[in-house]
């Protein structure tokens, strides 16, 4: 059979529904600054290894944080590789989830650090501060606070962030606050509201702005720490001048395109949770997620994952991840879908979704 990723991309009839990319429009000035870029030769050059300055002010009017500073990276994923082998030496420890975005775990894991994956599927579908106590040993160097987590889709109140945020301080680790999905979340809090002086923001426009192909992220954190870890970036030679530009115009352009964006997604997410009603033992464990992803749980069906993400993806163009992707323990139990795409892809995850779910019962 051949791999779903490379089946998805050389086709032009897919609902992408697998990894969380945003295929909602943005704003018509962001594709007039990439022709602007290309026409002006200056992809040809080395970008300036600092970023572009106007992208830095609109990160931090963007997170309401300009006290802080702030290094551009390629993507939050390369943000997310430096920071954990520069935060975490061999035989300390992060105080992680599963489920959760295990390639961070994975970078932990190259230096020689250890994650706890406290198990949160179930109940809340989000750490409890009394699991993470229970997690912190000597070792313990930083909390990953995914918020809004990927897969689930779940968000943290006011209340539990100012107690992780206290645990935290009482043990004098840093906090690593993943905020890629904010802007899907209502009434989201940084923990930079609590605990200013150890957290580290990670930022990216993939998501949000639509950008995941060109690759632009940010770390955001204390003046001097990002000072500090300047020095242990891996791109000495700049990040992709048009993904900046396009970020740049994105952002300019933020309030003009987010609502109507937050409004598609919140129909997108109606229409999959009336799919699943008609799946019997099939139900969404987080609704509504506060992310552009969520998970229906299939363990009463009977059902793999995998079967039903290769059903629907090579029998009719629609991608959804099986959850062993983002659950070593839970993965069998849920597939995952985003719907951060065309109400019109939605449409035919709703037709098809049930009817798959029926054939692969008998």
């Amino acid at each position: 059979m051949t791999n779903p990723f490379e089946y998805a991309h050389a086709r032009d009839d897919i609902a992408w529904m697998a990894q969380n990319t945003n295929h909602l429009p943005t704003h018509p000035l962001v594709k007039e600054r990439l022709r602007e870029i290309v026409d002006s030769g200056e992809y040809s050059k080395y970008p300036i290894a600092a970023g572009l300055d106007e992208l830095k002010r609109l990160i931090l009017d963007d997170l309401k944080l300009p006290e802080y500073d702030l290094h551009i990276t390629n993507g939050g994923t390369e943000g997310l590789y430096c920071l954990m082998r520069y935060l975490l030496p061999e035989g300390s420890q992060m105080i992680t989830s599963d489920p959760s975005y295990f390639i961070i775990h994975k970078f932990a894991k190259i230096g020689g650090a250890k994650t706890t994956d406290i198990p949160i599927y179930g109940n809340n579908f989000r750490y409890s501060i009394d699991e993470i106590k229970k997690a912190i040993t000597p070792e313990t160097k930083a909390i990953l606070l995914i918020d809004p987590l990927n897969p689930l889709g779940t968000t943290y109140p006011e209340k539990e962030i100012k107690e992780i945020c206290d645990l935290a301080r009482e043990n004098d680790l840093w906090i690593v606050n993943d905020v890629t999905y904010r802007d899907f979340a209502p009434n989201h809090v940084l923990t930079t509201k609590y605990y200013p002086e150890k957290t580290i923001v990670v930022y990216s426009v993939s998501k949000n702005c639509g950008l995941a192909g060109l690759r632009v992220g940010a770390l955001v954190g204390p003046k001097d720490f990002i000072k500090d870890i300047k020095g242990h970036m891996s791109a000495d030679l700049g990040i992709n001048i048009l993904g900046q530009h396009a970020a740049v115009a994105a952002l300019e352009t933020k309030n003009e395109w987010l609502p109507g964006m937050i409004k598609t997604c919140n129909l997108n997410q109606e229409m999959i949770r009336d799919a699943v009603e008609m799946v019997p033992e099939a139900y969404l464990p987080v609704y509504p997620s506060a992310a552009t992803m969520m998970v229906i749980d299939i363990e009463k069906t009977g059902i793999n994952g995998n079967d039903i993400q290769n059903e629907l993806l090579y029998q009719h163009q629609i991608f959804v991840r099986a959850g062993d992707y983002v659950s070593a323990t839970f993965g069998e139990k849920f597939i995952r879908v985003s719907f951060s795409i065309p109400t019109s892809d939605v449409e035919r995850f709703y037709e098809q979704f049930p009817k798959v779910m029926e054939k692969l019962k008998r």
